[in-house]
C-alpha cells in the first residue's frame, strides 16, 4: 500500500470506534466463539482459564478453524513465535501445504502442528543445557496468548505464541519460567484469600508495561554504525541544547511523530494490544506508550510484539526506533515501568486498599508480602534488570538507583509504623478489632505522591517497578517479582496457620503476621530522594544490597538462597538457573566486545583520519598566514594547533590501549574472569577514548565531521 493510500486508510479507520476492529488480526475469544463448535469452545476456554490439559481431538478442531480463519485473511504460512534467551523473539515459517492422496497440493494444518514445533535448540543461547550436537528442542503452544497475523509484502503469516523447551523438558526461554511463576504466585494468593474467607478464588498476575523510546531520522541512524550495532552512540559531544529547558515533556506532539504514533496504534489495536497513552517524554525525541493491564504472560508477549511492530512502523515513516537504555550521553535514558498487581476471578484487585476495614486488612497482608519479598531478595530483583546498557541508566538522575527499596507514601508508612508499635491496638481482642482494623482509614487511590527515584513504588492500587530497561524482556523481572511475592505469601500463610494451632484467633493471627513482617522489613521502606549520597550511606547502614553494575549484580543469581528460592517455587531448577547465569555473563561480555570493536573502528577509520585532515588544513592555513610577515604570526592559533595535535595523538594512543584491552579480555576463558575483564579493562578503555573523541568533535571543522551530531539526531522531528 502506498503511503498516500495508507494515510487515507488510516484516516477512515480513525472515524471507526477502536472497539469495532480491536483484535481483528488475532484468533481471540470473539473469533473462537464464532468459529468453534460450542463444546470445543467450552473445552478450550476451560483449558485457558483453569490451566487444564487440552485433548488432541480438541486441538485438531481448533487448528482447522485457526487455519481456515488465517487463510481467509490472506495467510500463506504459519510459525511458532517464541522468546529464546536472546531477549528477542524467534520464528520459523512453514507454508500451509502438503500433498494429497493424488499428488496434488492442498492447504493443511493439523492439531499436532499447532501444539508442537521443533526448532534447532542448540543454535540459541542455552547456557550449556544444549550442546552443539544436541539439536532437538520443542515449541509448545500457549493457548492463553492468542495467535495473530503479521503482514508481509505479499501475504500474511499466522504467528502462534509458544513456549520453548529442550529435549528433556528444560526451559530454554523466558516464557516457561514466567508461566511457572504465575502459577506459583496464583496458588499462594488463592490460599491467602481462603484465609480471608474467599475460598476457591483463581488469582492471576496482571501487568501493564509503559514503554519509553527515542525516534531519530532513519537516514541519520544509518550513518551511525554505533546506533545500528550497539543501540547507543559510543561517541558524541553534547549539543548546545538538550533537555535543560524541560520543554519537551508532555509538549505538543509534532505532526511527523503523531503520524507515526497513529499508524503504530492502528497496528497494535488490530493485534489486540491495548495501547492507552502516548506522550512526549523528558529528553528530546523521546516518547512513551502505555497499555492497559493484561495477564502477565500476555503482557510479556505483547511487549515483545510491540517492540517489533514499533521498528517496522518506524521504518515505514523513515524513522528509527531506538530501544537502547541510554542512546545519548547527557540526556535521559529510556526504561519500562512495569506496573503489576494480582487480580482474582471475582474482580478483586488484591493491591487495592478497598473501602472496608476487612478489605484494609487483606490489602495490608498482600502489601506486606511485597515488602518481605524485596527485603529478602532485593539483590536478585536488581539482577533481573542488569545489563551492559542498563548500567549507563540506573541511578543517573533519570532512573531509579540500583538500591532496591519500596516507596509507600506518608499515609501508608504512618499506618505501618502504628501497626509496628501497637499504638492503635489495645490489649483485649474486642478492642483490637474495634480500634485496630476499623481504625485503618480508607485509602484514596491517589492519596500518595509519586516518587520517581524509587525502583519499587506503590501507586494507589498497584506496584510500579521502574528499573527495567527499555529494550529488556519484561518476562524476566516479572518472573522474579512473582516468585518473591509468592514465596513471601507462602511463608506468611504458614505463620498464620502456626499461630492458629496455638489457639490464636484468625484475625488476630493475620494482624500478628502483618505486624511481624512490617517490623522486619522496615529497612526496605524509603520515601526520600533515591539519588542522594545520603541515601546510599543510609542504605548501607540498613544493610541493603547495592550492586553498582552488572558484574556485581549477577553474583546474586549464584547465591544459595536465590537458587533455593526458585527451586522451592518450582520456577527454575538449579540447572536452569545456572544456564541463565552463564547466558547473562556471555551477553554482557559480548555486548561490551561489540561496542569496543565498533568504537575502535569508528575512531580508526572515520574520526581520527578526519581529525588529521582538519589538523593539516589548519596547519596549512597558519603556515600561509605566517609567510605574510611578522604581523601575522598568530601565537594563539599556533598554541591551539599544538594542543589539538597533542589531543589527536592522545586519541591514537587510547585506540591502541583499547586494542590491547580487547585482546587481553577476549583471551580470558573463565566465564566470570572474562566478564570481569571486560568490565574493568575494556569498558574503561572505551570511556577514555570517548572522552578524547568528544572533546575533539567540538574543535573539528563541522564540514568534515563524518558522523551525524547530537544536534542533528536530537533536532525536533517536525
Amino acid at each position: 500500500m502506498s503511503s498516500i493510500n495508507r494515510s487515507e486508510s488510516i484516516s477512515r479507520l480513525d472515524q471507526i470506534k477502536v472497539s469495532s476492529y480491536f483484535g481483528c488480526d488475532t484468533f481471540g475469544w470473539r473469533t473462537m466463539q464464532e468459529r468453534l463448535p460450542k463444546e470445543v469452545f467450552r473445552a478450550l476456554r476451560k483449558c485457558i482459564r483453569k490451566g487444564e490439559r487440552l485433548s488432541a481431538e480438541v486441538a485438531h478442531v481448533v487448528a482447522q478453524a485457526m487455519k481456515d480463519w488465517a487463510i481467509e485473511r490472506g495467510a500463506t504460512h504459519f510459525t511458532h513465535w517464541f522468546q529464546p534467551m536472546t531477549g528477542a523473539t524467534a520464528e520459523k515459517h512453514d507454508a500451509f501445504i502438503t500433498w494429497d492422496d493424488h499428488g496434488g497440493l492442498i492447504e493443511s494444518f493439523s492439531g499436532a502442528q499447532l501444539i508442537q514445533g521443533e526448532p534447532d535448540a542448540s543454535s540459541f543461547p542455552s547456557g550449556g543445557l544444549r550442546t552443539t550436537f544436541e539439536a532437538r528442542g520443542y515449541t509448545a503452544w500457549d493457548p492463553v496468548s492468542p495467535a495473530f497475523l503479521m503482514n508481509g509484502p505479499l501475504g500474511k503469516t499466522l504467528c502462534i505464541p509458544t513456549a520453548f523447551i529442550g529435549y528433556h523438558g528444560e526451559a530454554l526461554d523466558h516464557k516457561v519460567p514466567l508461566l511457572r511463576a504465575m502459577d506459583f504466585v496464583g496458588q499462594q494468593a488463592s490460599q491467602t484469600l481462603a484465609l480471608f474467607g474467599h475460598a476457591g478464588a483463581v488469582v492471576t498476575a496482571q501487568c501493564g508495561a509503559e514503554q519509553e523510546y527515542f525516534l531519530v531520522d532513519l537516514e541519520l541512524y544509518k550513518a551511525r554504525p554505533d546506533l545500528m550495532f550497539c543501540n547507543r552512540t559510543l561517541q558524541g559531544a553534547r549539543p548546545p541544547k538538550g533537555q535543560e529547558l524541560e520543554d519537551h515533556y508532555f509538549g505538543a506532539i509534532k505532526e511527523r511523530v503523531l503520524r507515526f504514533m497513529q499508524d503504530l496504534e492502528l497496528e497494535l489495536f488490530r493485534l489486540g494490544i491495548p495501547a492507552k497513552t502516548r506522550h512526549n517524554e523528558v529528553a528530546p525525541n523521546q516518547f512513551e506508550l502505555a497499555p492497559i493491564y493484561e495477564p502477565a504472560n500476555v503482557a510479556a508477549d505483547h511487549n515483545q510484539l510491540l517492540m517489533e511492530v514499533m521498528k517496522k512502523v518506524g521504518e515505514r515513516h523513515e524513522l528509527a526506533v531506538l530501544l537502547g537504555e541510554k542512546p545519548f550521553a547527557g540526556v535521559n535514558g529510556s526504561g519500562k515501568h512495569v506496573n503489576f498487581s494480582l487480580g482474582a476471578d471475582d474482580g478483586q484487585n488484591l493491591f487495592d486498599p478497598g473501602h472496608s476495614p476487612e478489605e484494609n486488612l487483606q490489602f495490608l497482608y498482600f502489601l506486606s508480602s511485597v515488602l518481605l519479598g524485596v527485603f529478602r531478595h532485593g539483590a536478585v530483583l536488581r539482577a533481573s534488570v542488569a545489563s551492559a546498557s542498563n548500567d549507563h541508566r540506573l541511578g543517573a538522575n533519570e532512573a531509579p538507583p540500583a538500591i532496591m527499596s519500596v516507596f509507600l507514601g506518608e499515609q501508608l508508612n504512618r499506618i505501618l509504623d502504628q501497626l509496628e508499635s501497637g499504638a492503635v491496638l489495645a490489649s483485649s481482642e474486642r478492642l483490637q478489632l474495634d480500634l485496630g482494623i476499623p481504625a485503618l482509614p480508607v485509602l484514596a487511590k491517589d492519596y500518595t505522591d509519586r516518587n520517581r527515584t524509587s525502583p519499587m513504588a506503590f501507586t494507589g492500587n498497584k506496584f510500579e517497578f521502574r528499573a527495567v530497561g527499555s529494550g529488556q524482556a519484561i518476562a524476566v523481572p516479572l518472573k522474579v517479582i512473582q516468585t518473591l511475592v509468592g514465596d513471601s505469601l507462602a511463608w506468611m500463610n504458614q505463620r498464620v496457620r502456626e499461630l492458629e494451632t496455638k489457639q490464636v484467633d484468625r484475625r488476630q493471627a493475620l494482624m500478628e503476621v502483618i505486624r511481624e513482617v512490617v517490623t522486619l522489613t522496615k529497612p526496605v521502606r524509603f520515601d526520600g530522594n533515591g539519588y542522594s549520597a545520603q541515601w546510599r550511606e543510609e542504605a548501607e547502614r540498613r544493610g541493603l544490597p547495592h550492586a553498582k553494575n552488572t558484574v556485581e549484580a549477577l553474583a546474586a543469581w549464584e547465591q544459595p538462597k536465590t537458587q533455593e528460592l526458585f527451586a522451592r517455587a518450582g520456577v527454575m531448577s538449579t540447572l536452569e538457573q545456572e544456564a541463565r547465569i552463564h547466558v547473562r555473563h556471555e551477553q554482557y561480555a559480548k555486548s561490551l566486545l561489540i561496542e569496543a570493536q565498533v568504537l575502535r573502528e569508528l575512531a580508526e577509520t572515520q574520526i581520527l583520519p578526519v581529525l588529521l585532515e582538519d589538523l593539516g588544513n589548519k596547519a596549512k592555513c597558519l603556515s600561509r598566514l605566517q609567510a605574510v610577515g611578522p604581523a601575522t604570526q598568530m601565537p594563539t592559533l599556533q598554541e591551539s594547533l599544538t594542543t589539538l595535535s597533542g589531543q589527536v595523538d592522545l586519541g591514537y594512543g587510547r585506540v591502541a590501549a583499547l586494542r590491547s584491552a580487547i585482546t587481553r579480555a577476549d583471551a580470558v576463558e573463565d566465564l566470570h574472569g572474562r566478564t570481569l575483564a571486560f568490565a574493568t579493562e575494556v569498558l574503561p578503555a572505551c570511556q577514555a577514548l570517548r572522552e578524547v573523541l568528544d572533546s575533539l568533535e567540538d574543535q573539528c571543522d563541522a564540514r568534515l565531521w563524518p558522523l551525524p551530531k547530537y544536534r542533528e539526531l536530537l533536532a525536533p522531528l517536525g
